[in-house]
């Protein structure tokens, strides 16, 4: 990931096996983490059971947020791809219960296709 993606508030994949030595402790014993993207210090983790967004916060990163969201609390989500000016792709979730959707943002070498389509397998179950 480029430092601009990173300003801009882009995502870019990392390796899974990174992710899941990070969250060890968060995991459950038979969970493996599927699809992982890094945006600045926060992380969107879709694994086989679940989509974890982890908000690291202030200045040293210590004091992390994690959001568990259940796939069947998915009621909707929708993609929309860079262009030749808009640089970045966007991915809004919207869950049960709730009014506004959950948006990130990925860069344009991201396959935002790829991304809808993990998350679309795992709500559509």
């Amino acid at each position: 990931m480029g430092i601009l993606d990173g300003l801009m508030g882009n995502a870019s994949e990392i390796e899974n096996g990174q992710v899941e030595s990070e969250l060890k402790d968060l995991l459950a014993p038979s969970e493996r983490v599927e699809h992982a993207y890094k945006l600045i210090r926060d992380l969107i983790v879709f694994t086989d059971k679940r989509l974890l967004l982890i908000d690291k916060q202030g200045v040293t990163g210590k004091k992390v947020e994690y959001h568990s969201i259940p796939y069947r609390s998915i009621v909707h989500f929708s993609i929309e791809t860079a262009g030749t000016f808009d640089l970045d792709a966007e991915l809004k979730i919207w869950l049960s219960g709730s009014v506004a959707p959950i948006q990130k943002k990925f860069n344009k070498s991201l396959n935002i296709y790829k991304v809808q389509s993990v998350l679309a397998e795992y709500v559509m179950k």
